[in-house]
């Protein structure tokens, strides 16, 4: 029997990430901003990596506690979700212009960095091991291709500093942004961790895998900010970078989020969990031919729509098949 706490944990916990995140970055940024950084280094550090806290804190606690089948759900779940129900959403309210080197680089660079993963999971096809593993090894790999795809970032930021970053920072009083920042750390601290024990603790009273609420609950969950993000601009029409924000953060989640994460404790693919990277594969190849139908680099409504059907039927088969 699951308590009712355990549930409001879960959603306290949410809130505690996602404004956890936002103070941290705002604070980050102020104090930043007042030490002389540019603009440009703080959108392409503080400001990323702070939009990316959700899931790198909810994938250390569940890391550290050996709750693997969380930690790759959460990432995996976070991507598809990120293309398909997110971009999805964000193309049926107002189509969504991509810019050239998206289509070109960034959309090939994250179906990259899934085929990467994949491949590193599969001891069980490739060596014929009896289990799948991310070692210590690999994520370190996953981090060296992080550090490629930030020098490429910054490459793009400073040739097109307008496009690339938000520049856009409130400036607030040395201790406020301390303050702003301690309470933000706090905030993805307590709330990574509620996250992480009250998943775990839905996963066993209702008898169904961790991998399945990572995949679910705790990846849309984690995606909260994205989600609110694309869906406000596309709403105020202001969609140029929308796609590249949502495939931007799809990479850091391989490369990054997974990489760091397997640092931390070597993390163990299940054979189902095989599926859903074809899956996340699945999408970001479909959002690539999405790009060259219809509307030239333009995700057009009914392409929206279709994310949006492809997702529902996707949640549906991993709830029959936990029934099964």
């Amino acid at each position: 029997m699951i308590s009712m706490l355990t549930f409001v944990l879960l959603v306290a916990g949410f809130i505690l990430l996602i404004k956890g995140a936002d103070f941290l970055v705002d604070g980050a940024s102020s104090f930043a901003k007042k030490m002389g950084v540019s603009s440009l280094v703080i959108g392409l550090t503080i400001v990323a990596f702070g939009t990316s806290a959700p899931e790198l804190i909810v994938n250390i606690f569940a890391s550290l506690k050996g709750n693997t089948d969380i930690a790759i759900g959460n990432i995996l779940g976070s991507n598809i979700a990120n293309i398909l129900l997110i971009l999805g959403i964000s193309a049926a309210i107002f189509p969504l212009a991509v810019k050239r080197g998206t289509v070109w680089k960034e959309i090939p660079l994250s179906l990259l960095a899934i085929l990467i993963a994949g491949i590193m999971a599969n001891d069980m096809l490739i060596d014929g091991q009896s289990f799948s593993k991310l070692t210590r090894i690999d994520g370190i790999i996953l981090i060296s291709f992080f550090i490629i795809f930030l020098y490429y970032t910054f490459g793009i930021s400073k040739a097109q500093p307008g496009d690339s970053v938000e520049t856009n920072i409130k400036q607030k009083s040395l201790l406020v942004s301390i303050l702003m920042v301690v309470l933000g750390l706090v905030g993805l601290t307590v709330g990574g961790k509620w996250i992480v024990d009250s998943a775990t603790a839905i996963a066993v009273g209702l008898g169904v895998s961790q991998a399945i609420i990572g995949l679910t609950i705790v990846a849309v969950g984690t995606s909260l900010p994205e989600l609110a993000t694309s869906a406000v601009a596309a709403h105020k029409k202001d969609v140029d970078i929308a796609v590249g924000n949502i495939v931007g953060s799809n990479i850091f989640n391989i490369f990054w989020i997974l990489g760091l994460s397997a640092v931390v404790n070597p993390l163990t693919f299940s054979n189902v969990l095989m599926r859903d990277v074809w899956v996340t594969i699945g999408a970001t190849f479909l959002l690539f031919i999405f790009m060259f139908v219809g509307k030239k680099h333009i995700l057009e409504r009914w392409q929206g729509v279709s994310f949006i059907l492809i997702y529902i039927a996707y949640v549906t088969l991993l709830i029959i098949q936990e029934i099964n």
